[in-house]
C-alpha cells in the first residue's frame, strides 16, 4: 500500500499563513523578525505559523514549509 505522504490532499492556506512560511523559507527570518517586517506582533506571527502547521499536518514549522513547497503553496 503506498504510503501518504500529504502531497495529494488539497489545503487552504490564508494569506499571511503563507507569508509567514514565505519568510521562514526565503529568509529564515524568526517570528520577532516577520513580526517587524510584516508590521504584526510576534505573537500573531506565531498564531499565523500554528494554524499553517495545524492544516499541513505537520508537527513543526519547517516541515511545514517542505509540504507546503511539496503541495505548490509557496
Amino acid at each position: 500500500m503506498p504510503r501518504d505522504n500529504g502531497c495529494e490532499r488539497s489545503v487552504a492556506l490564508s494569506q499571511l499563513e503563507i507569508s509567514c512560511l514565505w519568510w521562514v523559507v526565503a529568509k529564515g527570518k524568526s517570528s520577532w523578525e516577520m513580526g517587524e517586517i510584516m508590521d504584526i506582533s510576534e505573537n500573531t506571527v506565531n498564531f499565523h505559523i500554528k494554524n499553517a502547521v495545524r492544516k499541513l499536518g505537520a508537527t513543526r514549522r519547517i516541515q511545514a514549509v517542505i509540504m507546503a513547497i511539496r503541495l505548490n503553496l509557496l
